[in-house]
């Protein structure tokens, strides 16, 4: 292929993508996109350097950051005046009024999600931020490169900021909080919550797979000469921006409700959770007339809609177990209509929840749906008790395998990794990158060994042989041996690693490293003075690890000696500077921070993510954040980089 035909198979590609993923109308199958996508792909890998900064390959992510650098606005984010009902909405139009005379007002839906400004310059895209405080946010654009409905290059040379809403579709929310209950996680509380944390996302591969949509609402720093904001969005939306499915332009406040209770009509039918409507004054120099007060424009408010409530009865609780083993209670309810969707379970994610609310099955309760796609238990109503009422008991077995569950409080855990629940997940889990790196045994692979009976858990990888994965859908002779050469490989892998991969609750990687040092392969036999012993080990996570080794004290032991880990020898560290100290590194060094840390680690230093009163030393580099002016606040001493080695030295 030459540059000329990869520049023109790009083009295609994107305009196939923007048709899918924007457009909402696809002009090329599903195998004619993943041919092409290959195909470009293919060319890009073998001339990086001829790779266009807008290729639809780098929607895919895979940046991985320390942290985020905050990064400034050139015109503020504004929050929003709320109103709630007619009276309100005709005060604030009574005020608008009363200063620039009759107006036309540009209302449209208010989806609830993360507010973004992205910051584009010669056509291209070169800062997303978030809202932050309205002057200064996070800047995240590596995570919103991988956003489908974001153009990476628009047809516009000026400097220009966009604004408008992160978003996660309803359907979609509800494929992530699945997905995070049966990984032991808490479920996000609602689509706002689930965007937000996406963003900010270290590694950018993880946002590229939470189905992010952008969807603009508004102008920043811009040079457009239209005399209306209806349309200069119109020419955003031109520029091959997502355009919402409704919006209009009304004079009068009977048009302004008309069109607000058309919106709540179509509540269940637009894909994106929506919170209310937004009215703003159409005409900018009107805008520019009305001006600001201290929080808000005086030239648009939200019209928020009203709380979806119902009241129903608690019929029974079910608990569902994690990939971690965190058992979540939901309760089953009598079918009840919310807002046109027929609602029979509420979230209650986790036990002390039910004793807070006081909650007993066969409670009459009131479920609420405002924002939210998983409706929740807002009030039990005692009251309308009648003495039928059972208490909810804390489990003490997992209901799956019936195993004895560990209860931390807050979360109560089945340990066992023969869980039929945890197995799929588990073994997941143990293979992916940061644990047992097993190339080639992603989740559907998983999947299919363990519904095909081939294993049963983490164990039964390295029994697996050739002949147990001939005939197996989508095994050929090289992917076949190349799964069993890359388990090989794990053999020797460091024991940290392995402890790591079992995913014990609360213990990760740093944990895993000094319980290694500490024990080697005699870990499933420590007590709870030897493990609380070690620096940075608290008793939740004592007594994670010694309810996990005693539930599966014989596995891990046959991993063991299926593995043969590496154990590495605990060295005394030398009389340094830094020897038993508590540091914390920011900002960009000469090498990457990870090296910094391994150096610092084996001169006996303890290196933390965050700073507090117990950090004795900061290390900085450039472009130092708010963790510099942290410690700095504080009183923590700190040093430059070239400081830190000549201490060294």
């Amino acid at each position: 292929m030459t540059n000329k035909q990869y520049q023109e198979k790009t083009e295609q590609l994107k305009k196939w993508a923007h048709a899918y993923y924007v457009e909402d109308n696809p002009i090329a199958t599903d195998e004619e996109y993943d041919k092409l996508y290959h195909e470009v792909l293919d060319y890009e890998t073998a001339n990086p350097s001829e790779v266009l900064e807008d290729s639809p390959t780098k929607r895919v992510g895979g940046v991985v950051r320390d942290e985020f650098s905050k990064a400034t606005h050139i015109k503020r984010m504004w929050s929003m005046e709320d109103v709630f009902i007619t009276e309100e909405v005709q005060e604030w139009l009574d005020r608008v009024e009363k200063n620039v005379g009759t107006c036309e007002y540009f209302c449209e839906p208010k989806f609830d999600g993360a507010s973004m400004n992205l910051l584009y310059e010669g056509g291209k895209l070169v800062r997303a931020i978030t809202r932050g405080d309205g002057v200064i946010g996070e800047e995240v654009t590596d995570n919103v490169r991988t956003i489908r409905s974001v153009p990476l290059s628009i047809d516009y040379d000026g400097q220009i900021e966009i604004r408008g809403e992160v978003v996660i579709r309803k359907d979609d929310f509800e494929i992530i909080n699945r997905e995070r209950l049966e990984e032991g996680e808490q479920p996000f509380a609602n689509p706002r919550n689930a965007a937000a944390g996406s963003l900010r996302q270290l590694d950018s591969a993880i946002t590229a797979k939470r189905r992010l949509v952008f969807y603009p609402w508004g102008l920043g720093e811009n040079r457009l000469t239209q005399s209306r904001l209806s349309e200069k969005m119109d020419f955003v939306y031109a520029l091959g921006f997502l355009k919402p499915p409704y919006a209009k332009t009304c004079n009068t406040i009977e048009e302004i409700e008309d069109f607000y209770h058309f919106l709540i009509g179509k509540r269940d039918e637009i894909p994106m959770m929506m919170d209310g409507m937004v009215i703003k004054v159409d005409e900018v120099s009107l805008q520019e007339d009305l001006g600001y007060t201290v929080k808000v424009p005086k030239w648009m408010c939200a019209y928020k809609f009203p709380a979806v409530e119902k009241v129903t009865k608690v019929n029974d609780i079910t608990i569902q177990v994690g990939r971690t083993g965190v058992l979540t209670p939901v309760a089953e309810v009598e079918p009840v209509d919310l807002d046109g969707a027929m609602i029979t379970r509420a979230t209650l994610h986790n036990f002390d929840e039910i004793e807070r609310k006081g909650l007993m099955i066969g409670d009459s309760v009131i479920l609420i749906r405002s924002g939210d796609v998983i409706p929740k238990i807002t009030k039990v109503l005692i009251d309308r008790r009648d003495g039928s009422e059972k208490p909810i008991s804390r489990p003490t077995q997992c209901p799956t395998c019936h195993q004895e569950v560990l209860d931390e409080g807050t979360l109560i855990k089945c340990q066992n990794l023969d869980c039929p629940d945890r197995v799929v997940n588990s073994i997941i889990h143990f293979a992916k990158k940061g644990c047992m790196n097993i190339d080639g045994l992603g989740a559907k692979i998983v999947e299919l060994l363990v519904s095909e009976g081939k294993i049963k858990d983490i164990l039964g990888l390295y029994h697996l042989r050739y002949e147990d994965l001939e005939g197996l859908e989508g095994f050929k002779q090289k992917r076949i041996q190349n799964l069993l050469d890359a388990i090989e490989a794990t053999k020797g892998t460091a024991l940290y690693r392995v402890i790591n991969a079992m995913g014990i609750e609360h213990i990760g990687e740093v944990a895993s490293k000094a319980l290694a040092l500490e024990f080697g392969l005699g870990i499933v036999d420590v007590t709870f003075e030897q493990v609380v012993a070690i620096d940075g080990i608290g008793e939740e996570m004592a007594n994670s690890l010694l309810e996990f080794m005693r539930v599966n004290h014989d596995f891990v032991l046959a991993l063991f000696d299926e593995i043969h880990p590496t154990v590495e020898e605990k060295v005394e560290a030398k009389e340094n500077p830094f020897k038993d100290k508590t540091v914390v590194l920011t900002g960009t060094m000469s090498v990457s921070r990870g090296v910094v840390k391994e150096m610092l680690e084996k001169l006996g230093a303890k290196v933390s993510g965050s700073v507090s009163k117990k950090t004795d030393y900061l290390i900085y580099g450039e472009d130092a954040g708010s963790k510099y002016d942290k410690a700095v606040k504080l009183g923590v001493e700190v040093l430059t980089e070239d400081e830190m080695r000549g201490l060294i030295s």
